[in-house]
């Protein structure tokens, strides 16, 4: 149930199973987007924080500890019991949510609900952690094991917090690893309350602690300590390339990476545009904007481009927005004011460079970080509009002629993260799909299946997650041969 005065139970850090004040005594606001006013005072970390938590995870991670020495079916069952938990708590859980990110309540719900699915698919694979035998020339008997890479550092963003939580975590966890988990600054409290969730459930002390604080501090403090193995990371391509740095520089350590994308949305004049219109606006409509494989370059076929462009503005124009405990709202705000500066900076950026405003363009209502739905058409290739990730409620369409023009411009970018293609002709469906740069492919569709590998090419990252790849990503492979009296 919808509860906007939710109370804010966890504020502080946890490590070592317990919740703590930071050791600067520090606390930045966390602020409802819809309002700007602060929710709760949050415990700030920095270095001398994560050195404690990087210190309990190591010690939960030694050879003789209790999490080291779990069976992989023990590892599956608390997970399930956490999974239970955040679903017995899912009103909770979604009103802090949506309160910390100003999604409506029903897409946080979704979200806790999509969350609860992620961590109990990862528990089915803990005990599915598999070597192999391998043929080895002479008197050896060969083989190879799969371990835990050890302590890991995950630095989850603001757009899906309980999410990214379940997708990074979660195979951590079933992985064996320990944690060490930076949240955004801007929404950290639904991780903090799995944190709390975490212990009810029964991991052991040092296998998942939360440090909430800012990336050039608590982020900078993961990212270039020697005794973290890995980091995971998902956000901006930018901030993406800091962490590859200090990874190199500090130890060399692992890194998966889950980036920008400026997706493209490819309309062919076969389709049925009622069909198409509705997939196209929450594609880039959808939680304000703020999703890293929003369909922002939506080309379009050029016979049928104007009948496109005017149902596309009738459609979205209808959509709601307001804070997100007020019932039918599909959009609420940007998560907050750099956000939102952003996101209008580019709009006028797409007026200079001539394309055409027809919806939106400003800010909408009063009070928090609203954004009306916009609509930019006559847009070409070279506009910043159409270069640039916005994060934000702005749709850039495009013409085309043919097939080979617009999967060379669909590629035409630093990005390749995702792509959708709507079209009846088989033939062009597959050309689309098999020549496309981009981590994963959509057909006549919006959604993806479950448990698929999740990740981009080019500049879009490094690594996939999701199903038996998200385990992967935590897990070294050690060969093991050993000399037999005999040849095998």
């Amino acid at each position: 149930m919808a509860n906007p005065n939710q109370e804010v139970k966890y504020t502080k850090l946890f490590i070592n199973n317990e919740f703590v004040n930071s050791v600067s005594g520090k606390t930045f606001e966390t602020l409802n987007p819809s309002t700007e006013k602060k929710i709760a005072d949050i415990a700030e970390g920095d270095k001398a924080d994560v050195d404690l938590a990087v210190a309990a995870a190591k010690k939960a991670f030694e050879r003789k500890s209790e999490w080291r020495n779990l069976d992989s079916t023990a590892r599956a069952a608390l997970l399930n019991k956490l999974a239970d938990l955040i679903a017995r708590d899912i009103d909770i859980i979604s009103n802090l949510e949506a309160l910390d990110t100003g999604k409506p309540i029903d897409h946080a719900k979704m979200q806790v609900g999509w969350a609860v699915n992620v961590f109990r698919s990862v528990a089915s694979y803990a005990d599915k952690i598999f070597g192999r035998t391998v043929p080895s020339d002479g008197a050896l008997f060969s083989y190879t094991r799969k371990e835990p890479v050890g302590v890991v550092g995950l630095i989850t963003p603001w757009n899906y917090p309980i999410l990214l939580v379940a997708m990074k975590v979660g195979p951590a966890l079933a992985a064996g690893c320990t944690i060490i988990h930076k949240p955004a600054e801007q929404t950290p409290l639904t991780a903090l309350y799995v944190a709390a969730l975490s212990k009810e459930a029964g991991f052991p002390a040092g296998v998942l602690n939360v440090i909430p604080g800012y990336g050039p501090t608590a982020g900078a403090a993961i990212t270039s300590h020697a005794d973290v193995r890995k980091v995971g990371f998902t956000g901006s391509t930018e901030v993406g390339k800091l962490i590859m740095e200090a990874a190199a520089k500090s130890n060399l350590k692992k890194v998966s990476l889950e980036l920008g994308g400026k997706s493209p949305f490819v309309v062919f004049d076969d389709v049925n545009l009622d069909e198409v219109i509705p997939v196209a606006v929450e594609g880039v409509f959808t939680n304000a904007g703020q999703i890293c494989i929003a369909p922002s370059r939506t080309f379009v076929q050029e016979s049928i481009y104007d009948e496109f462009v005017k149902k596309v503005v009738a459609y979205a124009k209808n959509r709601k927005l307001g804070s997100q405990f007020t019932s039918g709202v599909q959009q609420g705000p940007q998560v907050d004011k750099d956000t939102f500066d952003k996101v209008l900076t580019y709009i006028e950026y797409g007026k200079q460079d001539g394309a055409k405003l027809e919806l939106g363009g400003k800010r909408w209502g009063t009070e928090g970080y609203f954004i009306e739905p916009t609509i930019f058409s006559n847009v070409t290739d070279n506009m910043r509009i159409a270069r640039d990730e916005i994060f934000g409620p702005v749709m850039s369409i495009l013409k085309f002629k043919t097939l080979e023009e617009v999967i060379d411009r669909a590629n035409n970018t630093e990005y390749g993260l995702s792509s959708t293609v709507f079209t009846k002709n088989i033939e062009q469906a597959f050309a689309f799909a098999n020549q496309v740069e981009a981590g994963n492919v959509k057909v006549n569709s919006g959604g993806m299946g479950n448990n698929l590998p999740f990740g981009g090419y080019k500049q879009s990252g490094i690594g996939r997650e999701g199903g038996d790849y998200g385990v992967e990503l935590y897990l070294e492979t050690k060969a093991v041969s050993i000399k037999m009296p005999y040849k095998m």
